[in-house]
């Protein structure tokens, strides 16, 4: 049975080769040193500045 999707993996070597043979190798390093994975916990981070929220609130906020 043959696949007709790409795995992640594929994607992005394709992606990669790609932009390495657009840009070459020193334009593909500045590309990708312009991304950064942050750092953190989003989801503990977002739980602790949400806890004020409530539905009454946010209702009250939407209505002005």
């Amino acid at each position: 049975m043959k696949r007709n999707y790409l795995t992640e993996q594929e994607i992005q070597r394709q992606a990669l080769q790609a932009l390495r043979n657009s840009l070459g190798v020193v334009g593909l390093i500045r590309f990708m040193q312009q991304y950064d994975k942050g750092h953190g916990n989003y989801t503990l981070d977002r739980q602790a500045w949400q806890q004020s929220y409530s539905v009454d609130s946010l209702f009250a906020a939407i209505k002005g």
